[in-house]
């Protein structure tokens, strides 16, 4: 350490000298903490130690990983082949990191060495569920293909004397241990087998898991192999399974609950195995929304998985290119009864796509523009046409509602009848005659026509007269509504609420006025009238109806584009102001106890009739809770004076405590609440406006959609006068329901039956067919994409290493195997071609004498006693070539270098050489050879060029992109021919 410091010492002077006073300071510094170093005792220090220590790997092992991890496939087939034959590599070893080599192989995307380690039956365990998280296709589908033997591996094939030998030769050069070879080859670590030590929780399952990734190639693979996937139960299942599973671990219950719907809403997996895609996406989206207000503790993930479903949902619509194909897909139902004539045109898919609030679904382009189309039907150039000449067109239909009413009253099938049925048409002559209508409320509220205000139970004026017939339509056309689409839909809907608020005021007025004029008669001074007569209340009911029905005209606001947003923050805005009004009134409640509570001793009559903080001179504001309460309320904005804290005895610590009581709930209520409040309200509003396209769209959507309905043509109040077509169909319920004929309606039946099937057969094969398209341009469409986004990443820089690390132990493979002038060189014995390993083999040469065997594996005794041979690479170019050789420290073992042309053998270079020297063939022995081997030295000149221009390219796109690639000690490197 002294050394080490003194020499950095040294460099550091020699770039930098300081003064004399500096280096006595650093010496003096030096020297302190050297003598605390050398003094300091054990207890002064952290003792670290390995806790969990972990199996060491040997030298062979780490040389068949490194191998399996730069793709040398010569390598790794020989170090198989070895672990046959020795028993000294464990093929299922792991590294530090948990990996085998089969895991190693897969990360790289070696498709060959899979495949190699496959065929000698390597421990698969969780391999083809790393291969779907990498997704490598080509490793899942050889992963899928494998098939454990029944039988004995290859090992096991061999006969039971070689097998005994084997064990034997172990036990020979071990003594005291005991070996079976199979074990030893295949012995699988027990980590491997330790559930807890898998990345993968024991409910993901490969379809499971490929569908979280979403890689369609794969889950197609997985699909057709008949995989399935758990059903789960629904919300709020209470069956002994679900309850069970929460008891015995309730988050091991919920975590698989989320993955199982994390696969289902895969969309890859919906458009493979779901026959209709977007049914099967709102459903799921529904009950996902349902899950994440149950389920708060993954809100977010289920929200997610929600989203995910309707953008789906919207991408797959997306891929419509024509009207007949998203008219075929939004009028598609799939609860058809053949025995009913029904509407085939009435977009049962785009409302059924309303009713589960899939709102990009509907304001997706291609759903808006048939809506468009469909809306203004008989003005096709209305949006083209000047703001001017739409308002007065709009103004001329409007003032024509009531002709155009009469007319579809006598002849609904005439051309002007169904004119007035026309979805735009009708809209404008609803919207009319709710104008009327709040032009009659303006004139009642004037009192243009009125009575005495003394008579107790006036007659309706002739301005009510007129009203009647309105309110009795809107309540028969609520009575409709409610009729058609179900009391659950009738209410979902706030607007339908607030009419059915309206009417019942309007209902209610007149009931009142109705007992009013029949049980007071003649006139009466109000002043003497009591609190709840029949006409004040019911005036009073009138002048609230008054205010919903004006409000109620906010709901047009939806139909334009920029009312419409709005509108819509003003709805969201009242939830939040709900929600406020939930802790208001608490703390409201809270300072109106203790106030009351304080001040109720005090109560004073100053002798006047007024008693409370309506009076000129407020008094008692605290003497009673309610009264309390509405000082309380009526504070917020500055309406109480600070006097109503005084008391008249002088009981200043009592009037100290009301005023900070009063003060303290005008500072929460004011400065946090209302602050509150309004924060609340503007992120509604951002909201909105962050998604104001989509939100204006799906509620336009619903506004349309009431008026694209067969009813409800006729606005108020002639929807309440018996029509033709009314009297047809009273007629017809009157001869079903009354005068039943079965045989008549049986054979009627029969008749229809078999066209009405064939319809929706045709109906259902067209509709099956633009799915096929569709899902077939949104698979293409999403790997497009993918592809695109993808980009280039430090993972194409990693498999671009990868491959030309590969491609070089190719190479050099294929230099070995092919070339003769290599038996010319010092090629000795390799390890693996990586140094520490004691097994060698010697490549096939060509020797002078032919009756000389040439053996693959050579195996050397003494490495079976402990290795006590030191081996070290060296690199030796023959004829231009550079082979990885290892030169062995022993004396009595010199290699032989043989030459086609009988050239001489040379001796083994001394022990003392180092590793990285670099050997030249004598120029004779290279004359010698260049007769035979001149032609495959020029494509190996070739192949080895190609090799190292590969390698500068990948170096300079690295480079350019600013992703410095690392060297590996072990990697490619560059030679010289």
């Amino acid at each position: 350490m002294r050394e080490l410091f003194n020499s950095r010492s040294l460099c550091f002077s020699a770039d930098y000298s300081p003064g004399p006073g500096t280096q006595q300071e650093d010496a003096a510094m030096s020297q302190l903490y050297y003598r605390k170093t050398d003094n300091s005792t054990y207890r002064d220090r952290i003792p670290l130690r390995i806790v969990r220590a972990e199996s060491e790997l040997s030298a062979v092992e780490r040389a068949y990983l490194g191998a399996v991890e730069k793709g040398d496939y010569a390598s790794v087939k020989q170090a198989l082949e070895e672990a046959e034959i020795y028993f000294r590599i464990n093929i299922n070893c792991i590294d530090p990191l948990g990996r085998t080599a089969l895991l190693i192989a897969i990360e790289n995307e070696n498709l060959e060495i899979i495949e190699l380690l496959l065929s000698y039956n390597v421990y698969v365990g969780d391999a083809l569920l790393h291969a779907i998280r990498k997704e490598v296709v080509g490793a899942v589908e050889l992963l899928l293909n494998h098939k454990k033997p029944r039988g004995r591996s290859r090992g096991e094939k061999k006969s039971q004397w070689a097998n005994v030998q084997y064990v034997g030769a172990f036990n020979l050069h071990f003594p005291g241990a005991t070996c079976n070879a199979l074990v030893l080859r295949n012995a699988v670590p027990p980590i491997l087998l330790d559930k807890q030590f898998s990345g993968f929780t024991p409910d993901i399952t490969p379809i499971i898991l490929a569908a979280h990734t979403n890689n369609y190639e794969i889950i197609k693979l997985l699909v057709q192999r008949g995989v399935s996937i758990p059903q789960p139960h629904a919300v709020r299942c209470n069956c002994v399974e679900c309850v069970s599973s929460l008891d015995v671990d309730g988050l091991r219950h919920s975590r698989s609950r989320l993955n199982i719907y994390k696969a289902l809403a895969s969309p890859s997996l919906i458009a493979l195995s779901s026959e209709d895609p977007f049914l099967t996406a709102f459903q799921l989206s529904w009950e996902l929304e349902e899950l994440s207000t149950v389920e708060n503790e993954f809100k977010s993930e289920y929200e997610e998985l929600s989203h995910m479903c309707k953008q789906f949902a919207k991408d797959l619509l997306d891929q419509t290119r024509s009207s007949k194909e998203l008219e075929i897909i939004l009028n598609y139902r799939d609860d058809i009864n053949p025995l009913l004539d029904e509407n085939s045109n009435d977009l049962a898919r785009l409302k059924l796509a309303i009713k589960y609030c899939q709102k990009e679904f509907v304001a997706q382009p291609n759903c808006q523009q048939l809506l468009a189309s469909r809306w203004y039907d008989e003005f096709p150039g209305w949006r083209r046409r000047h703001w001017a000449g739409k308002f007065l067109t709009c103004i001329f239909i409007g003032l024509l509602f009531p002709l155009l009413s009469f007319l579809y009253l006598i002849s609904p099938k005439s051309r002007y009848g169904l004119f007035i049925r026309k979805p735009f048409i009708k809209f404008i002559c609803h919207t009319a005659s709710y104008l009327t209508f709040l032009f009659l409320l303006f004139l009642a509220s004037q009192h243009i026509a009125s009575t005495s205000p003394k008579i107790q139970g006036p007659a309706p004026t002739a301005v009510e007269w007129m009203i009647l017939p309105w309110v009795l339509g809107f309540i028969w056309t609520e009575i409709k509504q409610m009729w058609d689409s179900g009391f659950e839909d009738y209410i979902d809907d706030w607007w339908n609420l607030m009419d059915f608020i309206m009417n019942s005021l309007y209902l209610a007025t007149i009931s009142l006025k109705i007992v009013a004029y029949a049980k007071y008669s003649g006139e009466k001074p109000r002043s003497n009238w009591e609190m709840w007569h029949p006409t004040l209340v019911a005036e009073a009911l009138f002048a609230i109806a008054n205010i919903f029905s004006s409000l109620r005209l906010i709901c047009l606001f939806t139909a334009n584009s920029h009312l419409g947003p709005l509108q819509i923050s003003l709805g969201r805005m009242l939830l939040d102001i709900l929600k406020f009004l939930f802790i208001y009134c608490l703390v409201l409640l809270a300072f109106a106890n203790g106030l009351n509570q304080l001040y109720f001793y005090y109560d004073t009559d100053q002798g006047t009739n007024c008693k409370g903080i309506r009076c000129n001179q407020q008094n008692n504001a605290f003497s009673t809770l309610f009264e309390t309460l509405q000082s309380l309320f009526w504070s917020i904005f500055g309406l109480i004076s600070l006097y109503v804290t005084n008391v008249g005895p002088k009981h200043e610590f009592t009037e100290f405590v009301g005023t900070t009581m009063f003060g303290t709930y005008n500072v929460i209520s004011l400065v946090v609440l209302l602050n509150m409040l309004i924060a609340m309200m503007n992120n509604s509003y951002q909201h909105i406006a962050d998604h104001a396209d989509i939100e204006w769209k799906f509620a336009r959507t619903k506004l349309w959609m009431s008026y694209f309905e067969e009813g409800g043509t006729l606005p108020s109040p002639f929807n309440i006068i018996p029509s033709p077509k009314s009297v047809y169909y009273l007629i017809g319920w009157i001869k079903t329901y009354l005068l039943r004929r079965p045989k008549t309606k049986r054979l009627e039946t029969f008749e229809t039956l078999g066209r009405r099937a064939a319809e929706n057969v045709r109906l259902n094969h067209e509709y099956q067919e633009v799915l096929r398209n569709l899902v077939k341009r949104y698979v293409a469409a999403m790997i497009r994409d993918a592809k695109t986004e993808e980009g280039l990443t430090e993972e194409n820089f990693k498999e671009l290493k990868q491959d030309i690390s590969s491609f070089r132990f190719e190479v050099l493979g294929m230099m070995k195997a092919k070339s003769p002038g290599v038996v010319g060189g010092k090629v000795g014995s390799a390890t693996l071609a990586y140094p520490g390993n004691s097994f060698k083999y010697s490549p096939k040469f060509l020797f002078d004498d032919p009756e000389q065997k040439l053996y693959v594996f050579d195996v050397n005794p003494t490495t079976l006693q402990g290795g006590a041979a030191n081996t070290s690479n060296q690199l030796v170019v023959a004829n231009g070539l550079v082979v990885p050789t290892s030169t062995e420290n022993t004396q009595n073992k010199p290699s032989r270098e043989t030459s086609d042309a009988g050239s001489p053998q040379r001796p083994a270079r001394p022990p003392s050489q180092k590793c990285d020297e670099i050997y030249s063939l004598s120029e004779e022995d290279t004359l010698g050879s260049a007769g035979q081997s001149q032609e495959h030295f020029q494509s190996e000149k070739e192949i080895v060029e190609d090799s190292n221009e590969v390698e500068k390219n990948i170096q300079e796109i690295g480079h350019c992109c600013r992703e410095p690639i690392k060297e590996v000690k072990n990697g490619p490197k560059k030679y010289k021919n």
